[in-house]
């Protein structure tokens, strides 16, 4: 299944790439198994999603958790939680 990963603040500077194409492989379900695999992509992907409990994610626009389905999904973006002051 091909899907649209977007990365946001320092997730973006992390993996190096603001966004990409991927195809997922046929185990990844959910969005914890998509972090899970991303983390296996290299060393910059792994420091990206060190700490996975910190990542925050929407599947087609729409905030989801970790256990949120992503089959059928066009669109996945994982950001860091939001602080403001």
């Amino acid at each position: 299944m091909d899907v649209t990963i977007k990365y946001f603040a320092w997730m973006r500077e992390r993996v190096g790439v603001p966004e990409e194409r991927v195809a997922l492989p046929a185990h990844v379900a959910t969005v914890a198994d998509v972090v899970a695999w991303l983390a296996t992509r290299g060393e910059n992907y792994a420091a990206a999603f060190a700490k996975p409990h910190l990542v925050r994610a929407a599947v087609d626009q729409i905030h989801a958790s970790h256990e949120t389905t992503v089959l059928g999904a066009r669109e996945i973006a994982f950001f860091p939680p939001v602080t403001g002051g």
